[in-house]
């Protein structure tokens, strides 16, 4: 059966020899485990299954225990939409009135009037203001231009 024996006790052993050895390599890997709060006693010691996960577990249930209770963040929403509701209240009308106010025709006034000089001539436009001059309509001049 080419070795294979349902008898053995190990699994089979390589001897395998690192060809490049990188002591730069080692340091950066000691100082990111440093960083990381792996202490290097931990390294000496053998893998347990799950123990990261465990680490990981016990740090957030650390930190649920720290943070306050699950009230505060309640109080802090209600707040929030609180003042949201009150800028939206106070804002929106003075906003919408602008609106109706810009879209709106504007009045004219009668010191706008008194104050409009006559044209020189027929073809003087000065008195017209921006709005008028938009509605005036448009007059077609026949072209009589002979060579």
């Amino acid at each position: 059966m080419l070795g294979f024996s349902p008898f053995k006790k190990h699994a089979n052993r390589f001897n395998y020899i690192p060809r490049f050895y990188d002591p730069e390599k080692d340091a950066r890997e000691q100082r990111r485990a440093e960083l990381r709060g792996e202490r290097a006693e931990d390294a000496e010691r053998e893998y347990r299954p799950g123990q990261y996960i465990r680490t990981q577990r016990e740090a957030r249930n650390a930190h649920r225990d720290r943070r306050e209770n699950g009230m505060a963040g309640i109080w802090k929403l209600a707040l929030g939409v609180l003042i949201v509701m009150l800028v939206f209240s106070f804002l929106f009308p003075r906003l919408m009135e602008t609106f109706f106010r810009a879209t709106s025709t504007p009045v004219e006034s009668t010191v706008v009037e008194e104050q409009r000089a006559e044209p020189r001539d027929e073809f003087d436009q000065s008195h017209i203001s921006d709005v008028e001059w938009q509605d005036q309509q448009i007059v077609i001049v026949p072209n009589d231009y002979q060579e």
